[in-house]
């Protein structure tokens, strides 16, 4: 349109984040889009720069705020990061005069200059992450203040190991625990949203610590109670933390999963004797000191070999396959220990019967153990997008262990429905299993009813259909 001094305008979309079109994204215009002539990103830059100096309060919140929405664009922040913009911002944060909506604003442009990447978050300097770490940890402090104030140190966290231990070490686990228990749905996503942040860039050790921490704060009551069944819907963002702290909770299983039986270790050892004593105290009325070794030994093989395992002289050796190692022991010992009339219920029930239609405790434990670690992920890395977390998950302590002993249950009702082999019957649990899974039962009880309604036949017909 020929006009005088061309260089100082520019278009820019109308509709949706108001970009600028410059000459590497002019190819992407649409037929229809609507443009409007405006000043260009350099002067708009340089107007703002001034702007959010002045010493009028109103012009340098009105500055901040229009700061804030034109930072979304890539032109227009690299024209302000490159006049120094982003020292302005700090000094304004860091001398601590701005509060409410001027201070809002600031915190919006910082955050949205930093997310195109121009400047390492590694130099920020200790006076301002202090002060973004005190809107977080005061209580008088406006609520978008917090919640950008949050925000910007879940961006932190990640970036490198000094950051995370700073933030780690200057906002409490408690304090996180504070904020997921306000009314504001925006505030409790934020904290939730840098919890998982350092959960995620902990060391195993760490992580297992916070972990710890948190189950002794009852972070799962509260979860189960006040988010997932809260009168809010709840949003994709907070599915998908909930799913990672589903997945940070299950992977603590993977040390134990990775790890083969020590037969020289007493402990392991224990527990092992610990299932057959169980089973068969009872049993031998004889005190088994009065048997000479070579009786009692014999005695123990027997008893190992009603229990289903393969080796029965020396049991440690069924557990020497890692994945599940460990786990399987764990389970089997607290099956025995928290509903013992079903344990031995199973274990007598199963050595009575003729062989070819025994169900063996022990090689279906391990078996078992081994399905649900692939069902569950256990061991995997977090998903990126992930949402699909289980509500009864956090219905629950001891989850894992307590959903192993409804489906070891499962597995000898179905080996019932079906006199197969073990691989047979195993293929169809696992699929009992993912079925009712996907229904999303809300608590354990519900997925016990579903899982034992969709027996053998059932799960015919649904073949048949799906066929």
């Amino acid at each position: 349109w020929s006009l005088p001094n061309a260089e100082r305008y520019a278009l820019q979309y109308v509709d949706g984040r108001q970009t600028y079109i410059t000459e590497s994204n002019r190819g992407e215009i649409k037929n229809g889009s609507i443009l409007r002539l405006t000043t260009s990103p350099d002067q708009e830059a340089e107007r703002l720069y001034s702007g959010i100096q002045s010493n009028n309060s109103d012009v340098k919140t009105d500055s901040l705020k229009k700061l804030a929405s034109l930072s979304q664009d890539i032109t227009f922040a690299q024209e302000f990061i490159n006049r120094n913009g982003l020292k302005q911002i700090f000094h304004i944060v860091e001398e601590g005069k701005a509060t409410g909506e001027m201070l809002a604003h600031t915190l919006k442009a910082f955050m949205e200059l930093m997310e195109h990447d121009f400047v390492s978050w590694e130099t920020l300097s200790a006076a301002f992450i202090k002060k973004i770490v005190s809107y977080v940890n005061m209580n008088a402090v406006d609520e978008s203040v917090q919640q950008l104030s949050l925000s910007i140190l879940e961006n932190m966290v990640p970036t490198s190991r000094l950051l995370f231990e700073l933030v780690k070490k200057e906002v409490t686990l408690d304090r996180l625990l504070t904020h997921l228990q306000v009314t504001n749905a925006q505030l409790q996503l934020k904290a939730m949203a840098l919890l998982i942040a350092l959960l995620l860039a902990a060391t195993d050790a760490e992580r297992r610590d916070m972990m710890d921490y948190l189950r002794e704060k009852n972070i799962r009551q509260f979860i189960h109670k006040n988010i997932i069944h809260s009168s809010e819907p709840l949003g994709d963002e907070m599915a998908h933390y909930l799913y990672v702290l589903q997945s940070v909770s299950l992977n603590l299983f993977e040390r134990r999963m990775r790890t083969f039986m020590d037969p020289y270790s007493q402990e392991q050892r224990e527990l092992l004797q610990s299932l057959r004593q169980t089973a068969f105290e009872s049993e031998s009325e004889a005190p088994a000191s009065s048997f000479n070794t070579e009786r009692r030994r014999s005695l123990c093989a027997k008893e190992f070999r009603k229990l289903g395992f393969v080796n029965n002289s020396n049991p440690a050796e069924d557990l020497h396959r890692a994945p599940p190692g460990l786990l399987a022991l764990d389970n089997m010992v607290y099956f025995s220990r928290h509903t013992p009339n079903a344990y031995s219920r199973f274990v007598l029930e199963n050595s009575s019967r003729e062989d070819r239609h025994e169900c063996p405790f022990a090689r279906s434990s391990i078996q078992l153990t081994l399905i649900l670690c692939e069902i569950l992920h256990v061991g995997e890395p977090c998903s990126e997008t992930a949402q699909a977390f289980y509500p009864m998950f956090f219905g629950q302590d001891h989850f894992f262990e307590e959903l192993f002993c409804i489906c070891i249950q499962l597995v000898n009702k179905t080996w019932k429905e079906m006199r197969a082999t073990q691989e047979a019957v195993l293929q169809v649990v696992r699929e009992q299993i993912t079925r009712t899974l996907s229904l999303k039962p809300t608590s354990l009880e519900l997925f016990k009813t579903r899982v034992n309604a969709l027996n053998y036949s059932e799960i015919l017909k649904l073949r048949q259909t799906e066929r």
